[in-house]
């Protein structure tokens, strides 16, 4: 290991490792934690993978085979908490502000669903969600002929779903109703 950064050895690798999977609000794929991993010059990938597969293996995290995601287990949690002062206050730092940055991408994504789904005539459903802190804020399914309009859909919807919600909610408030054509 190459000392260019603050975090010296493989111990404080997976001190920081723990402060990270105890910090991100759910459990993250190896890229997501490599990535917060190497806000360090110090650490290398081959160090990093080396140190999370300690981890699992002295069961700090659990592995899920199935997603490949990484979660902080109770043991992993409790020895975080007493080891997070020993690394450096600069690191910790820089990792609160990439976690902070993880975890609004991570709600986003929870917040902001949409799936195309083949229907039995051919035709296919495109199914769009927004949700907020207090639950669902708009659920929407449209009916497309082709797959690939679908996609598009479903992309240019996770773009900005809150556009569309705002166009939605606008077009339905201000668009006369027969009963507003009959008082006029």
């Amino acid at each position: 290991m190459t000392a260019r950064g603050f975090i010296q050895d493989k111990l404080e690798i997976k001190f920081l490792i723990l402060y990270l999977a105890a910090r991100v609000i759910e459990p993250v794929p190896f890229d997501t934690l490599l990535d917060l991993t190497l806000c360090d010059d110090a650490v290398d990938y081959f160090d990093f993978s080396e140190c999370l597969a300690d981890l699992v293996k002295t069961e700090h995290l659990t592995l899920d085979e199935e997603s490949g995601l990484y979660a902080i287990t109770e043991k992993g949690r409790r020895n975080s908490e007493i080891c997070e002062t020993s690394l450096p206050y600069s690191v910790r730092l820089r990792c609160d502000k990439n976690l902070n940055a993880c975890n609004r991408a991570l709600r986003r994504k929870n917040q902001v669903k949409s799936s195309t789904e083949p229907r039995p005539n051919g035709t296919f459903t495109v199914s769009l969600s927004l949700d907020d802190d207090m639950g669902s804020v708009m659920d929407l399914k449209l009916m497309v002929p082709r797959e690939d309009m679908g996609k598009i859909l479903a992309a240019r919807f996770r773009q900005a779903p809150e556009k569309l919600y705002s166009e939605i909610i606008d077009l339905l408030l201000n668009t006369p109703t027969p009963e507003d054509e009959e008082e006029s």
